[in-house]
């Protein structure tokens, strides 16, 4: 562990350990500046992580400086999975994650990475004010922390390796491939292959010495992840959707002016709205990039895609309302209704 990052981890400590009515977490209404630390999984080049520059930038302008986020890419200020205990207990006060992260802890989090249920743009477009998301943002607020935003990531995942280009179903038969999580991964399973659930800052390594015989992350992190230095295949299908959100603690957003709160809002939902061009334009870029780059790309068939649908939505599904037999059936019907 290197210095700064044992300081870090120190500092982060030292803040947990304060009570819950912290003078950080209970900034006073006439406070005249704040600052929003979030701490992020992303690399730099990642184009969500442009997209927070931009909520950055565009916050500290609608604020007039009364609030100004601070963003640490790449698992600087905290690890992918200290970020959810670290927002709830007030130890920095904001975070993303990936909707699918929060595995077994909120499972209907998980819906939108169910295989080819939700990947048409225009249905994409209505989430942000619909009643699916009010649903989930719900599920956060009774878990200690406060949805923010909701960032559309991808709709169009990429399948990489190095031995052979995965085509049909039956490729996958005995592929170690990086998984999501224990809920999702029984796409992969129903199809033959051996998933492993890891982070996406972890698979450019485990896919380099062999632990990973393929990959599995959205077309455009395929890119900022450099994926190309290490596969040699890429196989782009609509196989889900993905989102990050932002959420931040509640008690600090209590202790904030109403301007203040004011700016976040107005803010996150420009950013919301930015995501959408930007995550279809970086897309777009990133079969030509990685193709560039030496990858030979394949791009998915309407019946290659009705044919992976066939085997591997169902087991998912089946899993997904055992996981969240209260809620699962509902989120479920209010996406479909999107």
């Amino acid at each position: 562990m290197t210095l700064s990052r044992r300081r870090a981890l120190g500092a982060l400590s030292a803040a947990a350990a304060l009570p819950l009515a912290a003078p950080m977490l209970a900034r006073p209404a006439h406070a005249q500046a704040a600052t929003m630390r979030i701490s992020s999984q992303l690399p730099t080049a990642h184009h969500i992580h442009r997209l927070l520059e931009m909520f950055a930038a565009d916050l500290a302008n609608r604020s007039g400086g009364a609030v100004r986020a601070q963003i640490f890419p790449a698992e600087q200020l905290a690890r992918a999975g200290e970020n959810f205990p670290g927002v709830a207990r007030g130890a920095f006060e904001a975070a993303i994650a990936v909707n699918f992260q929060w595995g077994n802890t909120i499972p209907e989090m998980s819906a939108p990475t169910i295989p080819f249920l939700l990947t048409d743009l225009d249905r994409l477009r209505k989430f942000g004010g619909s009643e699916a998301r009010r649903f989930l943002d719900a599920a956060l607020e009774r878990r200690g922390v406060k949805s923010v935003a909701w960032f559309y990531t991808t709709r169009m995942s990429i399948f990489t390796s190095n031995r052979r280009p995965i085509v049909t179903t039956e490729d996958f038969r005995g592929l170690k491939i990086r998984g999501l999580n224990p809920l999702t991964d029984h796409a992969l399973t129903a199809v033959g292959a051996a998933p492993s659930a890891m982070p996406g800052s972890e698979v450019y390594q485990a896919l380099q010495s062999g632990v990973l015989d393929a990959g599995l992350t959205d077309v455009s992190a395929a890119v900022s992840r450099r994926f190309y230095e290490v596969q040699k295949y890429g196989t782009i299908s609509p196989y889900f959707s993905v989102y990050f959100h932002l959420y931040a603690n509640p008690r600090w957003l209590a202790g904030l002016s109403a301007a203040q709160r004011g700016a976040i809002e107005a803010a996150a939902k420009k950013a919301e709205e930015d995501a959408f061009p930007l995550t279809e334009q970086t897309a777009a870029a990133a079969a030509g990039e990685l193709r560039a780059k030496g990858m030979t790309i394949h791009e998915q068939t309407p019946a290659e895609t009705a044919a992976w649908r066939g085997r591997m939505q169902q087991p998912v599904i089946d899993a997904f309302l055992r996981a969240a037999p209260e809620g699962g059936a509902r989120i479920l019907e209010l996406m479909r209704a999107l």
